[in-house]
């Protein structure tokens, strides 16, 4: 074995020769199978330390899926888990979403992932970063050379990894990638050895990307099981689950450092107070409700929940702005958006600022469709539906990450939700977008045809759900225009698979447009109505930019 080792990693490290000054890097170190196997598990056990020093936030969406005679499988009912990871005491997430109570911790030891009551554990999905806290090295682990293969512009090195000792449960059994240059495991997919008793190990794809130098951390977990067993083997389950991870450079309470890089201006950056002039009352109401506004944005993305002002902000405003000049629309202050990270499918107004979550740009099919969204919000701006200005007061900003669902909120009445609905279709009507609203009632039927089975999907938890009273579709006229659903349509794409638009930097928190042309369907069972589907990242080595872009295997925006 070790001799074919050094063959194959002779031809990897050819040309790689250091001139006798220079210092050697990893690779030109490493000449033998077996010195590559000790840097890998070297580096894998550091991992473990430097993955511990962030506390990431943590989102889990699952869909339960059912067969279907002609689309293979179809979701049959969803859980979704949002939290912040604390490794403080081993591995455990303190939730977000649960607001019955004050933060409560979700822990996630060692074969906690799915119990025979047939409940999944959060928790136990973030267990998946690693690939084994127990001791991770040749004396519990056979490590067999498979082949080089690219995971985007890195080689790899591919490992089979099975435990020495079957019998010991939670070892990892299965495949790892790990980079040429500095042998970091940047990816795994496999699960864990042995049945540990009254739950379940699950399947589980882990990918970790390039984020800082040097620096691999994990940023989507893929799992997916079809014939799982519970409750003494007499039930069965199948699902599909994609855990994201994101906010590693959130700042952790207050630093000093920020007053180190304070800007003195001359004197000609002073106001003239000959030309002083305090606000009347109209405009003191705006600005107090503008302050309302841009405090409830800042906390929100301190908390990792908004991403930072960027490049989807600006098409958003871009289609608001047709809205708005198409019905010649006199709106003070303009109307801005932003964009939640989260993957449930919401829309809402702070005062001026319009905000649609990550999730719901990732399905919309066409501008049409966002822009009949982006109408919604927008009618609620134009019939002056006010939002709370409690926000204003900044010690209302002072909580806890993990309160925010429970401290903000910004929902609007039923009367308000069917008003702003009347209100859009107006705006539609004499918008560029009147002559494509059937492919925005397509959209509708397919989210009423989904909505019983992804009720966590559909729900709301900052502002109104894409529901309105009686369990209805927002504009559900907009479906009375439109043509049937037909599953064997491939021509016909009323929605997106989840993770279709847009691409979160994990690090940074900044969302970018996935650029990539459409692909051709197969078969029905490629159309993945607002479903989950596996990551395919790709991946780079940091250049003090964004690390990956992930595209999912399922269609390209159209």
């Amino acid at each position: 074995m070790r001799r074919e080792g050094a063959v194959v990693l002779g031809v990897v490290f050819s040309g790689l020769a250091a001139s006798a000054a220079a210092t050697p890097t990893p690779a030109q170190q490493a000449r033998t199978m077996a010195d590559v196997i000790d840097r890998v598990i070297t580096n894998e056990n550091r991992a473990i330390q430097q993955i511990r020093q962030y506390s990431p936030l943590v989102e889990t969406y699952i869909q339960n899926q059912r067969p279907d005679k002609e689309l293979g499988t179809v979701p049959a009912g969803d859980k979704y888990f949002l939290g912040r990871a604390d490794f403080s005491k081993g591995v455990a997430l303190v939730s977000l979403t649960d607001t019955n109570s004050k933060g409560r911790k979700i822990f996630g030891a060692i074969g906690n992932f799915f119990s025979f009551s047939a409940e999944f554990v959060p928790g136990g999905f973030l267990q998946m970063i690693f690939l084994d806290t127990n001791g991770f090295d040749k004396q519990h682990y056979k490590f067999d050379y498979v082949r080089r293969e690219f995971l985007g512009e890195v080689r790899c090195l591919v490992f089979d990894v099975t435990p020495v000792e079957k019998t010991v449960k939670g070892r990892f059994l299965g495949r790892i990638w790990v980079e040429d240059q500095d042998f970091n495991i940047v990816r795994f997919n496999g699960t864990y050895s042995g049945t540990p008793k009254f739950s379940r190990f699950l399947h589980f794809d882990t990918w970790r990307l390039n984020l800082q130098p040097g620096l691999w951390l994990p940023a989507y977990i893929y799992s997916e099981e079809s014939d799982l067993t519970y409750h003494l083997n007499t039930g069965h389950i199948r699902y599909k689950a994609l855990t994201r991870l994101w906010g590693y450079n959130l700042p952790r309470g207050n630093k000093g450092s920020e007053y180190t890089d304070v800007l003195v201006e001359g004197d000609n950056n002073v106001r003239d107070q000959a030309q002083r002039s305090d606000l009347g009352p109209v405009e003191s109401q705006r600005a107090w409700e503008r302050q309302s506004e841009d405090n409830a944005l800042e906390r929100l993305q301190r908390a990792g929940l908004v991403a930072p002002a960027g490049e989807m902000d600006k098409v958003l405003e871009t289609v608001v702005n047709n809205l708005v000049i198409t019905n010649k629309l006199d709106i003070s202050p303009e109307v801005r958006c932003r964009v939640v990270l989260t993957t449930p499918l919401e829309s809402f107004a702070i005062g001026h600022t319009i905000v649609l979550s990550r999730g719901l740009i990732d399905v919309l099919p066409d501008e049409a469709t966002l822009a009949a969204v982006l109408a919604h919000e927008l009618a609620h701006i134009v019939l002056i539906h006010k939002s709370d200005t409690k926000y204003a007061f900044m010690d209302r900003m002072l909580f806890r990450d993990e309160d925010t669902y429970r401290k903000m909120n910004f929902r609007h009445s039923e009367s308000d939700e069917a008003a702003a609905d009347k209100k859009a279709m107006e705006l539609l009507q004499n918008s560029p977008y009147r002559d494509k609203l059937q492919a925005v009632g397509l959209f509708t039927r397919a989210l009423d045809q989904r909505r019983k089975d992804l009720p966590n999907l559909i729900r709301g938890r900052l502002g109104n759900t894409l529901l309105v009273s009686g369990g209805h579709v927002r504009m559900r006229e907009l479906a009375n225009g439109a043509p049937e659903l037909q599953k064997r349509d491939l021509k016909q794409m009323p929605a997106l698979p989840i993770g279709s638009r847009l691409h979160l930097d994990p690090w940074s928190d900044r969302l970018e447009l996935i650029k990539k042309q459409p692909v051709a369907l197969l078969s029905p069972s490629e159309k993945l109505l607002f479903e989950v589907t596996p990551v395919f990242p790709y991946i780079t080595r940091y250049n003090g930019a964004a690390a990956a872009t992930a595209s999912s295997s399922a269609t390209a925006p159209r």
